[in-house]
């Protein structure tokens, strides 16, 4: 399986500004950081959306395989709000779309979502184009705004860009601060994270 992010999140979980009262940044007005706290909050939340397997806020992905997996397909990222599209390409290099309902069922409840043929159908029996064959597209996240975000997980990235901002140079073997950190994140993020097989 391929996976790929074709649209990125439109806002991030955690506003500058929301960093900079967590930060204690005395002067609003100063605004030479801003760009480097920026870099920092997109980071935490790259790693903390790696770390649980998630999508916070909302955007869109690409899977593919070589040929169907299996009946049931289960699409990784959690928080599925919709498929927008099924397609296969078949060795002449002739993609076909397949149509929810009538060809694939899409079912958003538990932590992954999942799509299958309708009851008693079998994928469509086609020979592949040689790679990535099977193309599954979907918007997958908490919603599209920092709210729907769990607070445990902006907690996570608050320590994150906390230490990041604080430690820019690489800690010797001394300081126990990274060890302490990666539990604290660890801990905060751990509850809720998918495990992929």
């Amino acid at each position: 399986m391929n996976l790929v992010q074709t649209v990125p999140p439109a806002v991030e979980p955690l506003s500058l500004q929301e960093v900079k009262d967590y930060l204690r940044v005395d002067d609003d007005t100063d605004t030479s950081e801003d760009q480097y706290l920026g870099a920092l909050i997109t980071a935490a939340r790259e790693y903390c959306e790696s770390f649980q397997n998630r999508a916070y806020i909302t955007q869109t992905w690409q899977m593919s395989f070589d040929y169907w997996p299996s009946y049931a397909i289960n699409i990784p990222r959690g928080n599925l709000q919709r498929i927008t599209s099924v397609s296969y390409k078949n060795s002449s290099g002739v993609v076909t779309t397949l149509t929810e309902t009538l060809q694939y069922v899409v079912s958003t409840r538990g932590v992954l979502g999942r799509i299958s043929p309708p009851y008693a159908q079998p994928w469509p029996p086609f020979i592949p184009f040689p790679l990535d064959a099977v193309v599954i597209e979907f918007v997958c996240g908490y919603g599209d705004t920092e709210e729907s975000v769990p607070e445990k997980v902006k907690q996570a990235m608050k320590l994150l860009v906390n230490h990041w901002y604080e430690n820019r140079t690489p800690l010797t073997e001394l300081k126990q601060a990274p060890a302490e950190i990666a539990f604290t994140v660890s801990a905060l993020l751990w509850q809720d994270r998918i495990v992929v097989a």
